[in-house]
């Protein structure tokens, strides 16, 4: 274990992530020149490609499989310019995106956590200090970006500031579309009772309506829908058709089955056979309903005036879940609400449930690891059973850990809106 004076310090700790950062991506020159395993990821290439095609004044969606807001391809347009260095700026912008998340991790749990900075420190750098989250970001996912932008949507909710988290929640979902869910939990923890509820026990249907409007969450809604709407009008106005067709309806009916650690998996290789294409039903299209019933209807309204930030972690989880994909990518999506749940959990509080709850998952991504790698590498048939069968085991442990998370919510937090409650 690290010793104390370490946490003691935040510039010695963001120094070591932002040279462990420095290191992977140096690391990853060096593997990408000498390797036939590469260290980039492909994304990375279909994000550079768009930006290309941008330079040239034509349309990232020129790039075949770039299904991003246009936003991404300009944010990282210095790829574009000659050299090593400029090609790997979009990385470095992710890896800073990284530790700006973590930063502003820290300031919420010492804030609206009321974490010691030590303690503060320590949770933070399940963010900063993660090898997984280090390399993801220094392959060339956009992950880091959206840490930022989702964090920064969180400390503004818990600092009130709602027209900045109205503008925030609106990019974001513009960005990527799924922090769309946090909205529900968003307005439902803004309530102005505070804490009331014998007496709004005995307001009126009409009462409770008209407690439910207010200011806070009509300025929310206003300003998180004007934003998104005039991102989306400004790409369409720019890039037509193929903005909606790529940035939104794609995700409905795509059937990526590469690297898919959904138990869907066999069925999205299946049904992307040209064989396949007249099938009329497709068991993978009703993925959508548990996976927003949860994640944006029952989840919010059951925790999220308990504790917010522990809601939206479960929102997370079970959104990434129920996904009919599910990458290693995605995993960073719920990992950057742990530091805010962990400090009083269950899975610190009793050793024995964490420890197991964290061999299951990752003996889980080990076991279909080990098939993918077969299947992809060594040209082993591995789809049934061994890779449907790890697909779905993997599936029950994150359900059995949604459900630690939910129940644990439920029952160590009570009052309401408890997000800023000193633990």
């Amino acid at each position: 274990m690290a010793p104390s004076f370490f946490f003691s310090s935040p510039a010695l700790v963001f120094t070591t992530a932002t040279l462990l950062r420095a290191t992977f991506l140096l690391y990853g020159l060096w593997q990408d020149a000498n390797s036939p395993m590469k260290y980039t990821d492909i994304d990375y290439f279909v994000f550079t490609d768009a930006a290309r095609f941008i330079s040239r004044g034509l349309t990232p969606y020129a790039r075949d499989t770039y299904r991003y807001t246009p936003l991404l391809a300009w944010m990282i347009y210095p790829t574009t310019w000659p050299g090593t260095f400029w090609f790997s700026s979009g990385k470095i912008l992710f890896a800073v995106g990284d530790v700006v998340a973590g930063w502003m991790m820290y300031k919420i749990l010492r804030q609206y956590r009321g974490l010691g900075k030590e303690r503060a420190l320590k949770f933070a750098s399940i963010w900063l200090l993660n090898p997984m989250v280090a390399t993801i970001s220094t392959r060339g996912s956009s992950e880091g970006l959206l840490g930022v932008f989702v964090t920064a949507l969180l400390w503004a909710v818990l600092a009130k500031k709602i027209l900045l988290a109205g503008l925030l929640l609106g990019f974001a979902v513009h960005f990527k579309i799924y922090p769309f869910i946090y909205a529900a939990s968003i307005v439902w923890w803004l309530d102005n009772s505070g804490g009331q509820v014998q007496r709004k026990q005995q307001q009126s249907l009409m009462d409770k309506l008209v407690s439910f409007v207010n200011p806070q969450r009509i300025m929310l809604a206003i300003t998180s829908i004007v934003t998104f709407a005039v991102l989306n009008a400004a790409m369409y106005q720019m890039y037509g058709w193929p903005f909606l067709e790529h940035s939104y309806f794609y995700h409905l009916s795509r059937i990526d089955h590469r690297h898919n650690f959904s138990p869907y998996n066999t069925l999205l290789y299946l049904n992307s056979s040209p064989g396949n294409s007249q099938s009329t039903f497709e068991l993978e299209r009703l993925a959508l309903v548990p996976q927003l019933l949860l994640s944006a209807v029952m989840i919010p309204l059951a925790l999220s005036k308990r504790d917010l930030l522990s809601t939206m972690l479960a929102q997370t989880f079970a959104f990434v879940t129920f996904n009919k994909v599910c990458t290693s990518q995605y995993f960073l999506w719920y990992m950057m609400f742990l530091p805010y749940y962990l400090p009083d959990s269950i899975l610190l509080r009793s050793r024995q449930v964490g420890l197991v709850a964290l061999a299951l998952w990752i003996a889980g991504q080990a076991a279909w690891l080990q098939q993918g790698f077969q299947l992809e590498f060594n040209g082993y048939s591995t789809f049934a059973p061994g890779l449907w069968l790890s697909s779905v085991i993997f599936f029950l442990v994150n359900v059995g850990i949604l459900g630690i998370i939910i129940h644990d919510t439920r029952t160590r937090v009570t009052g309401a809106g408890t997000a800023t409650k000193k633990l």
